[in-house]
């Protein structure tokens, strides 16, 4: 995913959702755009999506995990990240 791209989901229920977070083996974490502080970890299929509702810790720790990793690794996109990290959970 490019530093500018912005990934969005549409639930059944809950309506817009947008990425915070992946979550490692083809999950991801995603929040409800108007009714915060609301999170799925959501993992995408050929026909749909799977989601499942998770914990606010579990999201921020998800949250942390991808930040230390992309500390580690060097990536460009950790601002991206980091940006996403405070707007979601400070």
């Amino acid at each position: 995913m490019s530093s500018s791209e912005e990934r969005y989901l549409n639930h059944p229920t809950f309506g817009m959702l947008y990425l915070v977070t992946h979550a490692g083996e083809g999950r991801d974490v995603y929040a409800t755009l108007y009714a915060q502080k609301m999170f799925f970890l959501v993992v995408l299929e050929p026909r749909g999506a799977q989601f499942e509702v998770i914990p606010y810790l579990d999201a921020r720790y998800h949250a942390e995990r991808n930040l230390a990793r992309c500390r580690r690794s060097g990536s460009t996109e950790l601002a991206k990240w980091q940006a996403l990290f405070n707007q979601t959970f400070i």
